[in-house]
């Protein structure tokens, strides 16, 4: 199937969802107008992005040293029927004169939900859904897809088409989830800097039948137990993680997709100040399984030395025991399984938070291979300037980065990013 066809049909897609949404909003309307009015915001906002890099590229039709961009996001919430019924849209779209991969539309959200009095809720369209506990990895997360292209920190998501039922009663919190329309991970292009080598083509290919169109099913069970929070997780369909392969042009990289069942576990201790964290899972598929855990803690000094501020400390330990071909030193695409670069790290770093009326904050970061010892330093500041305006700095250094290891590629790709962000 050809590129813009697909493209055609995502879009229309999403407009389906939002017009389902809609629908069944409208119906409602008309039962719970006399319950009380509706309440409707709007929230819009532009930005401007620039990343610079000290290093030049390490491969042939990277961009040299600075890349600009810009982003269009809304945010629109109707909600009625004494809070029973809620629609929800947020469309993002961000243009990148650099590398062309990065310029790109995404519904975020694009849902209508209803609660009931009695702890049942349904959501249809398109929503974002976030699992997890600790601070580096966020190994349970599956539900949305990585949008790789906004930052290799794998944090933003792309949108994902969903029927979810949740129930919430005193023997903990039930969701289930049914999940169409397949959404391919985003990757940079030619021109855009933190890419393998050889660039992902945009033809994936599906070891699952029905590839795109092929249905997965979740669920996840969450419980309080005393200090404890305890979440457990069923996952069955297309992984969200791809594993590469040699495309038949041999220039670029084939994503391969391929349906997955995964077991999850996320855990949680509260003793005060101190948060014990863990999050494992086991994932099975055709080829190969593995197992994978994030297990660490995060100890919060509030109002240090009388000056309010908040300081956490966190600490985590990574451990992954997929195929052996993928340890470093031994790198290479042709594996059973997706590739990853913490098979066995440490992560430290520390958290800040000024409490000041800019809600200013600060994270600083470490990640260390421990067996090669590649290593990955990062820093996040975020401030408010004046009521509308937000200045996010982010930088990413890759130091030590030994031969053979999946960070290797990116070694010459440490960056400075300024994002300036105008509020409506």
């Amino acid at each position: 199937m050809s590129r813009p066809v697909i493209t055609v049909r995502r879009w229309l897609f999403s407009v389906l969802a939002v017009s389902v949404s809609a629908l069944a909003a409208s119906v409602s309307i008309a039962a719970s107008a006399s319950e009380s009015a509706p309440e409707f915001t709007i929230d819009f906002e532009l930005a401007v992005e620039a990343i610079f890099f000290p290093q030049s590229p390490q491969f042939t039709g990277q961009l040299n040293s600075t890349q600009l961009s810009s982003v269009a996001e809304a945010e629109l919430y109707l909600g009625f029927g004494e809070g029973k019924h809620e629609i929800v849209a947020q469309p993002f779209y961000r243009y990148d004169g650099a590398d062309d991969a990065r310029s790109h539309f995404d519904l975020r959200e694009g849902f209508y939900r209803y609660t009931s009095d009695n702890d049942f809720s349904i959501l249809v369209g398109r929503s974002k859904v976030f699992w997890g506990t600790t601070e580096s990895v966020h190994l349970v997360d599956i539900i949305n897809q990585t949008d790789l292209v906004e930052d290799s920190d794998e944090e933003d998501k792309l949108g994902q088409s969903m029927l979810s039922v949740t129930l919430s009663k005193p023997w903990g919190n039930l969701e289930l989830f049914v999940l169409p329309e397949f959404r391919e991970r985003t990757f940079p292009g030619v021109a855009g800097r933190g890419r393998f080598e050889l660039p992902v083509s945009r033809r994936s290919v599906f070891s699952r039948e029905g590839g795109r169109a092929a249905i997965d099913l979740a669920i996840r069970y969450l419980v309080y137990v005393g200090n404890w929070d305890v979440g457990v997780s069923v996952f069955h369909g297309t992984s969200r993680e791809p594993r590469f392969g040699a495309n038949s042009d041999s220039i670029r990289l084939s994503a391969i997709y391929d349906e997955i069942t995964q077991y999850g576990v996320e855990l949680q201790r509260t003793a005060g100040a101190l948060l014990l964290k863990n999050e494992s899972i086991y994932r099975k598929t055709d080829l190969d399984e593995f197992f994978a855990t994030a297990t660490g803690f995060e100890y919060t000094l509030y109002d240090l030395l009388g000056f309010g501020w908040d300081v956490g400390l966190v600490s985590e330990y990574l451990y992954d025991n997929r195929a052996d071909e993928l340890r470093s030193g031994t790198f290479d695409f042709e594996t059973p399984t997706p590739v990853t670069a913490f098979q066995n790290d440490v992560f430290g770093g520390f958290r800040v938070a000024l409490n000041d009326t800019q809600d200013t904050s600060l994270l600083v970061g470490l990640v260390t291979d421990l067996d090669d010892y590649s290593k990955v330093a990062f820093l996040e500041f975020e401030t408010r300037l004046g009521q509308s305006w937000l200045l996010d700095l982010e930088a990413t250094w890759f130091t030590a980065i030994a031969p053979g290891n999946l960070l290797e590629s990116t070694s010459r790709d440490s960056g400075i990013t300024v994002n300036l962000t105008r509020h409506f």
